[in-house]
């Protein structure tokens, strides 16, 4: 079988790559170029680092290497819908865009049709039922990261491998400590893979430019103080507004007139609700429990290790998440994933409205 391991540099790729050689494959290594270029063409990101373990474990295990670079696909697919996105007033995920357009979806039509499975160091698992794979939770509940993969569809998922999503994060790093990879103490790469050592903020202001307004209080309607543009803040923001007497939460905002919301207190009830509703939902392989009126399920509106209790159901074309639990900002424009209670399985996505 020819396998593609996709691989960043980081300890969970690498991992990948020594547990697919200790099963007896050979997997051809790929390094993607997807980052950004700074007004000097330098991509803005961790490259030399990170092609130098690529570099390591080619060499080591004695396996082909490809460089390849998707970064004018990466900014037609996922950075301008991040930045189209927060134009207009909603929370992106970049990095869901990231899997479903870019390493299974672009790299797949230019490269991986001539491999019968690609392999990546996420946290998540596969299951087989009646013939049809599912996607499924990681043993490491606190890393697994099939959040982010709830927009691929079931032909990228029918040759995608995780070779550690059967390992607790402790393990990859023991693994890759014994094997002696120069990633087995390196830190998780943080933040949104494409900005690099650019923080948000300034890769913002760079494409929409300044646009001062007013931040008000939710409840009382008094003026607190002046933002930059509401694009600067996502729904559920602590940080960042610059007001005394806090902590203020960013809970509603007005794209129209360019108004921020914001109320006071640690634990203030706008910043909760118990209704998330999905359009464009979409199963992953199927849906496996036919038609239905209520169901019951596990769902998250975020990367979080906490999976929310909820009851699902259809109204027309929406998907309709209802919880007794309190959900914290929810924003227009992120994704919910929907959950299996009982199999783990990761069943599909909408985006929230």
């Amino acid at each position: 079988m020819e396998v593609a391991a996709l691989t960043s540099g980081g300890v969970d790729s690498s991992v990948a790559v020594h547990n697919l050689v200790e099963m007896g494959y050979k997997p051809v290594i790929f390094y993607i170029k997807i980052g950004m270029e700074d007004e000097d063409g330098n991509v803005q990101c961790t490259i030399g680092d990170d092609l130098y373990i690529a570099s390591f474990l080619a060499k080591k295990y004695g396996l082909k290497m490809e460089t390849v670079s998707l970064q004018n696909e990466y900014w037609e697919n996922v950075v301008s819908y991040t930045i189209e996105s927060v134009k207009r007033g909603l929370t992106p995920n970049p990095d869901m865009m990231c899997n479903k357009m870019i390493k299974f979806g672009c790299f797949e039509d230019k490269w991986g049709k001539d491999f019968d499975r690609i392999s990546t160091g996420h946290y998540a698992t596969t299951t087989e039922i009646d013939g049809k794979v599912f996607l499924s939770t990681a043993k490491d509940k606190v890393k697994d990261q099939t959040y982010f993969l709830g927009q691929i569809n079931y032909m990228q998922l029918s040759k995608l491998v995780f070779p550690i999503g059967h390992l607790l994060k402790s393990e990859v790093r023991e693994i890759a400590a014994a094997a002696q990879l120069p990633s087995a103490t390196r830190k998780d790469s943080q933040g949104i893979c494409f900005l690099g050592k650019i923080h948000y903020n300034d890769f913002i202001k760079r494409y929409l430019g300044v646009k001062k307004g007013k931040i008000i209080d939710f409840e009382t309607g008094k003026i607190l103080g002046e933002h930059n543009g509401y694009w600067f803040h996502t729904i559920g923001q602590r940080k960042g507004l610059g007001l005394s007497g806090g902590p203020w939460f960013v809970v509603k905002k007005d794209v129209d007139e360019n108004v921020v919301y914001a109320s006071c207190g640690y634990d203030p009830q706008t910043q909760y609700g118990n209704v998330v509703n999905l359009a464009g939902f979409q199963y992953i392989t199927e849906n496996i429990w036919g038609d239905f009126n209520r169901r019951e399920i596990t769902f998250k509106i975020r990367h979080t290790p906490d999976f929310i209790k909820g009851v699902l159901s259809k109204i027309g074309d929406i998907y309709r998440i209802e919880s007794e639990e309190k959900i914290q900002g929810i924003a227009s424009g992120q994704f919910g994933v929907v959950y299996d209670t009982e199999m783990g399985l990761c069943l599909g996505s909408g985006e929230i409205i």
